[in-house]
């Protein structure tokens, strides 16, 4: 073992490609929410699902005032991703602009018009009633 993280990794039970997967996971994370933070994104929880998904490891769940704001904020994430090295996330939701999905591997983002995230209420799912409860 090299460093002392990598050696905390091994006694955790984890490989160093899983503390490095992990690692990459939270920076990616860390991007998507400056970035929604700099484009006025309302409401963000981030859940970190590491160890309960299979899916992912983060989500994050965003808000836009209007299908023009939630269009941006997901135009503007995309393009931050692939300019930052991530490569092309895959979106849907994109011509309504209720609801916009973007699959970045590692990192789910949800961004709603407000009423539809109220409706779909996905926070509820992983017993997420507030943004600290998200980090625990």
């Amino acid at each position: 073992m090299n460093t002392e993280a990598e050696r905390q990794s091994a006694q955790a039970g984890d490989t160093p490609d899983q503390a490095g997967a992990l690692e990459r996971a939270e920076g990616l994370a860390e991007l998507i929410l400056n970035k929604l933070d700099d484009d006025k994104a309302q409401d963000v929880v981030a859940i970190d699902l590491t160890g309960k998904s299979s899916v992912t490891d983060f989500m994050i769940v965003a808000s836009g005032r209007s299908q023009r704001h939630v269009n941006a904020l997901a135009d503007h994430v995309t393009r931050s991703l692939k300019e930052s090295g991530y490569g092309n996330a895959r979106v849907e939701g994109m011509p309504a602009c209720d609801w916009v999905l973007i699959d970045a591997g590692d990192v789910i983002v949800h961004i709603f018009r407000p009423e539809v995230r109220e409706f779909y209420n996905l926070e509820k799912l992983w017993n997420v009633t507030s943004p600290a409860d998200a980090a625990n």
